[in-house]
């Protein structure tokens, strides 16, 4: 037996191979373009070599390239697969000369059966029924005398190559005419070879064929007959064995003539005979062989219980038990079928689709009743380069109808997100009558009418990106921000609009909008900041339903006056995939939404099916009031005075009329006004400015003190720094952050922590009954940002309680110096807060000495809150005894890189 083994091929193919390869206990070398780095099989072979940057011909058709590797790698034998080198006869002639076995038939038989003109006359010669056909054609002449004598339609097929590439049917002379010669130049380009002939067209036939499996000396036996009749472009989308419908006596008479076709030349190796099946007729004809392991021979492979894989790397090795043998074992058992996932777009006429993979979910396969070959995971990106196919679903089961109920399950369960794929194209075919009859023919998809729930991104617009809400909770402590729409208010207001639920995914658009081309109807809503929107030319309204025909193009353009942010919504929301329980885009670390990014022109968006939705428009009083002027309601700290500001520092920044930096995001909004005086000369041991602190956590919507700059922390920003916060934006006014642009100007207005709650219960009635509420907010003049003092505790360390807004709570233990011991205390008091499981307590987030605890104000009082917490520390003994988990980090970790040394 072999030890090593090359596999000169990529994609699903060369790990298929890999795993037979492991269970045999044979080394495998895999090789891989530049492009193809992350594929599976190069991870899991036992060696992987680079072919380089470029496209076929530079890498995996490289035989140079292949031989070298080679050598360097020992490799004893070579299997290619299918495509690439399987079916080159110069290939397999140099493996000969280098003294390498090629797992595969002969150059000889890939000569006799790789030019259809002459597997023909080999067919002929062997008793193997025909369609009426020609010899070479001369010219164009001669193939119109020829097709008037066969009768049309006919068929116009290169002799060499394959895949559907290089036919064309031709219905009546004038067809003929226009095809010739483009089918000749097209031969010519892709297989070197611009011989044509012609082949009468059955019009409603399938496609049938057999396995076969030859030991070279004359030995073939016939392995079932496969359907392959489900066919787009003359491209395989389906295939299933048995062949439905097939009257036995037909369905033995195909493996019979297969066989003995292929023992007429001793056929070596794993090859199949391809038949057109006239079902009216119940008659079947010749139409190719193709010397080489088929995409499809999975199927078999399950139906059987068998290895063609290890068969021939056995036969290349000359251990394989004798035919006859093999064929004793045979006992086809239930129904297989197998459907192909192509990273293509079936609403633009199917073409190849490139790009990151930020999604990949397939179901458990046990390799018995489902099987799944693929190449690929999320994080791995699709080429442009090669041939576009993901995967190959094979599900087995005792019957056809088990084997179909099954597969359809599966592929539902089959989730690839970042390109465009055929999965629901390949859910609509299953679904037909004709399909599940078992009667489907070649041309059916031809004229099979589907319509994609997606819509076509023609142009992305600024910083266009999905949002849900209320995004990414959860993850604060870790330092994932929640992300979500920055004017969550809007946002949640459409989705209320279209009936949806409150998580239903939407586009946020900022400044400038995108044009979006429905591909199904729909119902959407526009709210937000008013930008200039149409419909197909007519102009639309902002905040009411509005009813999308399929085909109909939405275009967003500039903002028309006031804010930053527009909101699309659509009824039923965007489908893409969960990221840590949201969907929202967090663009900074590249996860969630689409792809991980904001949206670029090409993209395809996903919808849900339509649904009906009662119009419905917004009164004007419940439409918020966007604006450049604003007035920011607030609660005063954590950070104020006399620790940190002075006195003089906290009037002039509430008096003071800030406005808005041209460098704001997402992240967060920077404010241009006065500079404090600040109540101290530097940080102390958190650095050299008054504003560094040792780093605790922030509350979104915190106004942090960068510097001498204060910056409104946004839904994307840090969840830990190390800045004080003199006052954090309360919840209900929250959404007016994300409608502040450069220039507008914003005046923080202090409230105390009750009214900031009634304001967001009144909200939060207003967006359940879609009518507006009024509250009344007493103005409040800043006084303290400490809660609660205690002191004098066991242990000697003093507890300060701040406020972050009206969600948000700050503790501090202790002065403000490095102490391990002060971490404990933190941690302690965490485990206590998780162990009881309080009702409203969100999260908890760490600082060194400082625990921020996320809670629902309307959930959980701030004095319910204090008193737990004032118990919670009455409870806490024991903590010189106290264990945390603990690791060792060995320093340094990377220092030595660009982004290092560029910031240095």
């Amino acid at each position: 037996m072999f030890k090593k083994i090359l596999i000169a091929n990529r994609g699903a193919i060369a790990t298929r191979i890999i795993r037979t390869l492991k269970a045999m206990d044979v080394l495998a070398v895999a090789v891989y373009a530049e492009a193809d780095s992350d594929s599976l099989h190069v991870s899991q072979a036992d060696e992987a070599y680079c072919l380089g940057d470029g496209n076929v011909a530079q890498t995996y058709l490289n035989q140079d390239k292949l031989f070298e590797i080679i050598k360097q790698s020992a490799a004893e034998a070579v299997h290619t697969g299918y495509g690439f080198l399987s079916e080159n006869p110069a290939f397999v002639q140099r493996c000969e000369q280098e003294g390498i076995v090629f797992l595969g038939p002969t150059r000889e038989q890939m000569a006799a059966f790789g030019l259809k003109h002459s597997a023909r006359a080999l067919a002929e010669k062997n008793q193997v029924p025909l369609l009426p056909g020609t010899e070479l054609l001369e010219n164009l002449q001669q193939a119109l005398s020829h097709a008037d004598h066969i009768g049309y339609p006919v068929m116009l097929k290169s002799t060499a190559g394959g895949g559907g590439i290089g036919m064309q049917l031709c219905w009546h002379s004038e067809d003929l005419r226009k095809s010739y010669d483009m089918v000749k130049r097209l031969s010519q380009s892709n297989f070197s070879n611009s011989g044509l002939f012609l082949e009468k067209f059955v019009e409603r036939a399938r496609h049938i064929e057999v396995q076969v499996f030859g030991d070279g000396n004359g030995g073939v036996i016939a392995l079932g007959e496969r359907d392959c009749s489900t066919q787009r472009r003359n491209q395989k989308v389906i295939e299933e064995t048995p062949a439905p419908n097939i009257p036995d006596a037909v369905r033995m008479q195909m493996r019979e003539t297969a066989r003995r076709l292929c023992a007429a030349v001793n056929y070596r190796s794993a090859g199949t005979v391809e038949y057109v099946y006239n079902p009216d007729k119940e008659e079947f004809y010749f139409l190719e062989v193709n010397t080489r392991l088929q995409v499809e021979h999975g199927v078999t492979e399950q139906l059987f219980n068998i290895d063609l894989v290890r068969w021939m790397i056995q036969l290349g090795a000359k251990v394989l038990p004798p035919l006859a043998t093999l064929e004793q074992g045979l006992h086809a058992r239930g129904h297989s079928i197998q459907v192909r996932v192509y990273a293509e777009d079936p609403n633009k006429n199917f073409q190849p689709c490139a790009g990151l993979l930020s999604h990949v979910k397939f179901p458990e396969a046990d390799g018995k009743q489902l099987r799944i070959d693929h190449w690929i995971e999320a994080g791995l990106s699709v080429s442009p380069n090669y041939d576009p196919m993901l995967a190959k679903i094979i599900v087995h089961r005792d019957t056809r109808e088990a084997a179909l109920t099954a597969l359809a399950a599966v592929v539902d369960q089959t989730n690839i997100y970042g390109v465009e794929t055929n999965l629901e194209f390949i859910q609509h075919i299953l679904r037909t009558d004709i399909f599940r009859q078992g009667r489907i023919y070649t041309r059916f998809l031809n004229s099979f009418e589907y319509t994609a729930a997606t819509i076509d991104v023609l142009s992305a617009g600024t910083q266009t990106s999905i949002q849900d809400y209320p995004g990414r909770t959860g993850y604060w402590d870790v330092g994932v921000p929640p992300s979500g729409p920055f004017d969550s208010l809007s946002f949640r207001i459409g989705n209320r609009l279209l009936g949806n639920d409150e998580n239903c995914a939407g586009l946020e658009i900022t400044l400038n909008g995108p044009t979006l081309k429905f591909n199904q109807a729909t119902t959407i809503v526009l709210t937000g900041a008013q930008m200039q929107a149409s419909l197909d030319s007519e102009e639309l309204p902002f905040w009411q339903t509005i009813t999308v025909t399929a085909g109909q193009t939405l275009k967003l353009g500039k903002l028309k006056q006031a804010g930053a942010r527009s909101y699309c919504l659509i009824k039923g929301g965007l489908q893409c995939p969960d990221y840590l329980n949201s969907k929202s885009t967090f663009s900074l670390g590249q996860f969630g939404g689409h792809a991980g990014r904001q949206l670029l022109s090409g993209d395809v968006l996903k919808m849900h099916k339509p649904m009906t939705v009662n119009a419905a428009i917004l009164a004007v009083a419940m439409q918020p009031d966007i604006q450049h002027h604003w007035d920011l309601h607030v609660i005063y700290g954590p950070h104020g005075a006399p620790d940190f500001f002075t006195t003089a520092d906290i009037h002039a920044f509430f008096a003071a009329t800030w406005e808005v930096h041209y460098n704001s995001s997402r992240t967060g909004i920077r404010l241009i006004g006065p500079k404090p005086q600040w109540a101290r000369s530097d940080g102390g041991e958190a650095g050299m400015h008054p504003s560094n602190i040792h780093d605790n956590a922030y509350a979104i919507g915190a106004i942090d003190f960068t510097g001498d700059m204060p910056v409104i922390l946004g839904p994307d920003g840090p969840s830990l720094g190390g800045f004080v916060c003199p006052a954090t934006v309360i919840t209900a006014d929250l959404w007016k952050l994300g409608q502040l642009k450069a220039g507008d100007k914003v005046k923080f207005v202090p409230i105390s922590i009750s009214d900031a709650v009634k304001r967001e219960a009144a909200q939060l009635h207003s967006l359940q009954t879609l009518h507006a509420v009024k509250t009344d907010i007493q103005l409040l003049t800043p006084q303290s940002t400490r809660l609660k003092t205690i002191t004098n505790t066991k242990d000697g360390v003093d507890i300060v309680y701040r406020p972050c807004g009206d969600h948000y709570l700050l503790i501090e233990y202790g002065p403000q110096v490095l102490d391990i011991n002060l971490r404990f205390r933190v941690h302690a008091l965490m485990e206590w807060l998780n162990t009881h499981r309080i009702d409203g307590i969100a999260e908890l987030t760490p600082g060194i000495r400082s625990l921020q605890i996320h809670y629902n104000s309307q959930q959980c009082s701030l004095d319910t809150l204090l008193s737990l917490l004032q118990q919670a520390e009455s409870e806490l003994v024991n903590l010189d005894d106290h264990q945390v988990p603990a690791r060792i980090v060995y320093l340094p970790l990377s220092w030595d890189d660009d982004a290092c040394r560029l910031a240095i």
